[in-house]
């Protein structure tokens, strides 16, 4: 599976947004400050599992679930440099 965004993408995100299995969300990461992320799934206590859309990228399997508190909002749509919506991911739970 490619990259649903890359470096340098311009993206619209809805900030405060409540994560959802399959949404692409930006979220601080244990050391490593802010990234993109898929939602794989979220725990009964709230904290959330992410997943990488890029195979050689890191994900929850590196650092482990974060806190919902810590997923700061859901991107809705790149519009540059190639416009295209963000779609919730249908094969996840």
């Amino acid at each position: 599976m490619t990259p649903t965004l890359r470096s340098g993408d311009a993206c619209l995100v809805r900030w405060g947004s409540r994560a959802r299995p399959g949404d692409v969300v930006v979220a601080r990461l244990p050391d490593r400050g802010l990234g993109v992320k898929r939602v794989g799934f979220v725990d009964a206590d709230g904290s959330v599992w992410l997943r990488s859309d890029n195979p050689a990228g890191t994900d929850s399997v590196t650092f482990g679930t974060v806190p919902a508190g810590d997923v700061l909002g859901r991107v809705l749509a790149r519009y540059w440099p190639k416009p295209a919506l963000m779609r919730r991911s249908r094969n996840e739970s």
